[in-house]
């Protein structure tokens, strides 16, 4: 856990994240990297040398029509001191059952993305962090690159004026396998998304592909995202 809050700081500091007396919402779908960032990002309140609080929000889409048992997310943050929000919303039906979309995780994700904010700003969160990290930073530029014909990617630190709300991404430096890691030795529970896209995305088939191409260009993720920072595309 060590290496993950060294990643997070280094992170933190180089783009200016957490200003005094923040209160940080955290972003927790359930899975390992929400799960690791909340974990670490709470235990990093006790030494950051700028003050800052941490709250927990979940977004339910309700996939299936059910309810989402976050419970042992509940637990976990009552052993932490952390505040847990949970907003349950219609977002699975409308997208699956309603309006039965062939192409659901783009619309789905705005519908999220639109509920967590409005959700983090009513809590009176001044940030909101995410659990992006630099496998998802590398596989978003790929993604755009291969689909869309051009450069780009999110950037560490995001503004939205029409939210007046600031995004963070902590873990920015951090392997999707620091995460795995943190959560594995620190016993910490995760929530398995009942998307049923969930594993069929176009995320998963870059995924692959970065993996494959490991095999003979060593550090691929690592050169991409060098060449990210070089050029400072979007903000890195």
């Amino acid at each position: 856990m060590q290496k993950m809050m060294s990643y997070m700081r280094s992170a933190m500091e180089q783009y200016n994240m957490i200003d005094e007396g923040d209160n940080v919402a955290v972003g927790l779908s359930g899975g390992k990297d929400s799960v690791a960032l909340l974990y670490c990002l709470a235990q990093m309140r006790r030494f950051y040398p700028k003050h800052f609080a941490v709250t927990a929000v979940s977004i339910d889409p309700q996939f299936g029509g059910v309810e989402t048992d976050y419970s042992p997310l509940q637990a976990l943050c009552e052993g932490i001191d952390v505040p847990y929000i949970i907003k349950r919303t219609e977002i699975g039906p409308i997208i699956f059952d309603i309006r039965k979309e062939k192409n659901p995780c783009s619309l789905c994700a705005r519908m999220r993305r639109g509920a967590l904010h409005d959700t983090v700003k009513a809590a009176g969160c001044t940030k909101l962090a995410l659990g992006h990290h630099m496998d998802d930073a590398v596989e978003t530029f790929m993604m755009n690159l291969l689909n869309e014909a051009r450069i780009g990617c999110f950037s560490p630190v995001t503004y939205l004026s029409r939210k007046d709300l600031t995004m963070i991404r902590p873990m920015v430096f951090a392997r999707e396998s620091d995460c795995a890691r943190v959560v594995r030795k620190e016993n910490l529970p995760v929530v398995k998304s009942k998307c049923p896209a969930d594993g069929v995305t176009e995320r998963q088939n870059v995924k692959e592909l970065l993996t494959a191409l490991e095999k003979d260009y060593e550090d691929v993720r690592y050169k991409i995202l060098g060449a990210m920072q070089r050029s400072h595309l979007n903000g890195f």
